[in-house]
C-alpha cells in the first residue's frame, strides 16, 4: 500500500469516528500522572500501581483477544497490554482500527511480564489525536537527510538520537546562563531591528517599517547595544539570542544563528579568554560530564593546562606581509602558497585564518591573537603596536568557536575606524545602505569603561560537544530552499 492509500484509509477511519461523535481532536487534556521513563524506574514488582500514561503508538502486536503495543513519549517506551475480555467488545473494536503514530491515553495497573518487561495492563484507553500520514519507514528510522532538516517534527519521531541532541543543546544554554549569572553578569535582552547596521561584518536582512516608512535591517551582532548599557552604568552583561547574516548556508554557517555576547566592563581581553575557557569547560562537564570527547575522528581534550597562542601578526611576518602591505602584494604571497580567495578585499583578510591556522588546531584548543587592527574596527589596539589589535578567536577542533578583544572606547578613534571601513565597503559595493552609527558615538563620548567583549558560536560550540558535522544538526528548523515539490505548501484542503 501506498503512502497515500495508507493516509487515504486513515482520513476513512476519521471521518467514521467524527459520524459516531468520537473525534479523536475533542479530549482537551489528558491526566498524565508521571513519564513513561518515571513508570519504568518506579515500578516495583511487590507493589504494583494503578497508573495513567500515554504517548505517541510505536507498535502493535496482536494474537486473538490479546494485543500488545509500545507507547512513547520524550523519555521512554512502555509496552500495554489490552486483553478482549477485559476492556470488551466495543473498546476492542475500537483498539483494532488504530494505527501506528496515533496519541494514546491508557489507565491500568502495572506489571511484569515472565521476561521482566514492565507493563501497562489497560484497563481503558483513549484516542488523544490521529496520526492521519503514516510514520516515516514503518518508525524504523528517517533515512533522508532533506528531508530530516525540512520536516524535523518526523526526524523527532523516528529519531531518537535527533532528539537527545536537542535535549543537550538545552542543558548546554542553561550551563552557560548559569556560569554567567554565577560570575555577576546580567542576561539583557536589545532591539532585532536596527536602524543602522552594525556590529560586525555582514550583509543585512532588510525589512521596512510601514508607519515610520523606514528600512530596517535584522541585526547582524548585538555588540554596539551591549557596549551602550556599558556607558549606562551595567558592569556585566551579555545576551544569548539570534542574529542574521544574509549570506551563503555551508556546514558551517545558517543565515539565522545564535550568539552569545558578553562585556565585562574593566575587564580586557585576558579576561575574556578566562571566560570562554570557563564556558566551555563547564558546559562539557554539565552536558557530557567530561572534558575530553570526539569531535568527527579527532579526541578534543579541553584539560590541557593553558590553552596555546598563535599569532596572527607573526605568521602574516614569516609570510613578509605586515598590515600596511599593499593588497596586489598580499595577494601574490598568497597564491604562491596556494591560497586562493576570490574577490579578496582588505576587510575579508581574516578569512586567511581558517587556512592558515585550522589545520593547528585538530584536538586541541588554540587562541589565535594579534590580528591586524584594521580588521578589528571594534578593538583596541595592543599597547605595544598601533596595527595590532587585542583580540583572539578561539579555534577548537578546526572550527572557529569564539571571538574577542579589549574594546574600543575612544569616541574619536573609533570614528576614525567606522570612517575607514565604510570607504572599504562602498568601494568594494554598490550598496550604499552602510552608515555609521552616530548614536553609539554619541554614547562613547559620554564615557563607557574600559571593557573585555566576547563572542561564542552557541551552535558551532553544539557541533562541537554533540560530534554533529553540520550547523543543520544542532538547528531545529534550519534554513532550507522551499520544497517545489511539496504540491501541499501553501494549502489546507485534504
Amino acid at each position: 500500500m501506498t503512502s497515500n492509500e495508507q493516509a487515504g484509509n486513515r482520513y476513512d477511519k476519521l471521518h467514521a469516528l467524527i459520524r459516531q461523535g468520537r473525534s479523536p481532536f475533542a479530549q482537551r487534556k489528558f491526566l498524565k500522572r508521571e513519564s513513561i521513563r518515571e513508570l519504568i524506574q518506579g515500578f516495583k514488582v511487590d507493589a504494583p500501581s494503578h497508573v495513567s500514561t500515554a504517548g505517541r503508538l510505536s507498535a502493535m502486536r496482536a494474537h486473538g483477544g490479546l494485543a500488545f503495543a509500545d507507547l512513547r513519549d520524550a523519555t521512554g517506551k512502555i509496552q500495554v497490554c489490552v486483553k478482549r475480555d477485559k476492556v470488551g467488545e466495543e473498546a476492542w473494536a475500537r483498539f483494532e482500527t488504530l494505527d501506528l503514530g496515533d496519541i494514546l491515553g491508557v489507565t491500568g495497573p502495572l506489571f511484569a511480564t515472565k521476561t521482566g518487561e514492565v507493563t501497562v495492563a489497560v484497563d481503558s484507553f483513549i484516542l488523544l489525536a490521529k496520526a492521519c500520514q503514516p510514520l516515516p519507514e514503518k518508525w524504523h528510522g528517517l533515512k533522508d537527510v532533506e528531508v530530516r532538516y525540512r520536516k524535523r517534527y518526523l526526524d523527532l519521531i523516528a529519531n531518537e538520537p535527533v532528539r537527545r541532541v536537542f535535549e543537550q543543546r538545552a542543558r548546554l544554554l542553561a550551563s552557560l546562563r548559569r556560569t554567567l549569572d554565577a560570575d555577576g553578569f546580567l542576561e539583557v535582552e536589545t532591539p532585532m531591528m536596527h536602524a543602522v547596521p552594525g556590529g560586525a561584518a555582514g550583509e543585512p536582512f532588510v525589512t521596512h517599517h510601514k508607519v515610520q516608512d523606514a528600512d530596517l535591517y535584522l541585526r547582524l551582532a548585538p555588540e554596539l547595544h551591549l557596549k551602550r548599557l556599558l556607558v549606562g552604568g551595567f558592569d556585566r552583561v551579555y545576551e544569548l539570542n539570534r542574529s542574521f547574516r544574509n549570506e551563503g548556508v555551508s556546514t558551517r554557517h545558517n543565515p539565522e544563528f545564535t550568539m552569545l555576547e558578553a562585556y565585562q566592563a574593566y575587564g580586557d581581553c585576558e579576561a575574556m579568554m578566562g571566560l570562554v575557557e570557563r564556558l566551555i569547560k563547564q558546559a562539557a562537564t554539565d552536558v557530557l560530564g567530561t572534558q575530553t570527547f570526539e569531535y568527527q575522528g579527532q579526541t578534543i581534550e579541553l584539560s590541557v593546562g593553558s590553552w596555546p597562542k598563535v599569532s596572527f601578526a607573526d605568521e602574516m611576518e614569516r609570510l613578509g606581509l605586515r598590515p600596511d602591505s599593499p593588497l596586489e602584494q598580499i595577494q601574490r604571497v598568497l597564491e604562491k602558497r596556494g591560497i586562493t580567495i576570490k574577490g579578496l578585499t582588505r576587510s575579508q583578510l581574516v578569512r586567511l585564518v581558517e587556512q592558515l591556522f585550522e589545520p593547528k588546531t585538530k584536538g586541541v584548543p588554540l587562541f589565535v591573537v594579534d590580528y591586524w587592527t584594521e580588521l578589528s574596527p571594534l578593538a583596541k589596539s595592543t599597547q605595544d603596536n598601533p596595527l595590532v589589535a587585542d583580540r583572539f578567536e578561539l579555534f577548537l577542533g578546526g572550527i572557529e568557536i569564539a571571538n574577542a578583544y579589549s574594546e574600543l572606547n575612544d569616541p574619536l578613534e573609533q570614528r576614525r575606524r567606522f570612517e575607514a571601513q565604510l570607504q572599504g565597503q562602498r568601494q568594494a559595493t554598490s550598496d550604499k545602505r552602510q552608515a555609521i552609527d552616530e548614536d553609539f558615538i554619541e554614547a562613547l563620548e559620554y564615557g563607557m569603561p574600559p571593557a573585555g567583549g566576547l563572542g561564542v558560536g552557541v551552535d558551532r560550540l553544539a557541533m562541537l560537544l554533540f560530534n554533529q558535522p553540520s550547523i543543520k544538526d544542532v538547528i531545529l528548523f534550519p534554513l532550507l530552499k522551499p520544497d517545489v515539490s511539496d504540491k501541499r505548501q501553501g494549502t489546507s484542503d485534504k
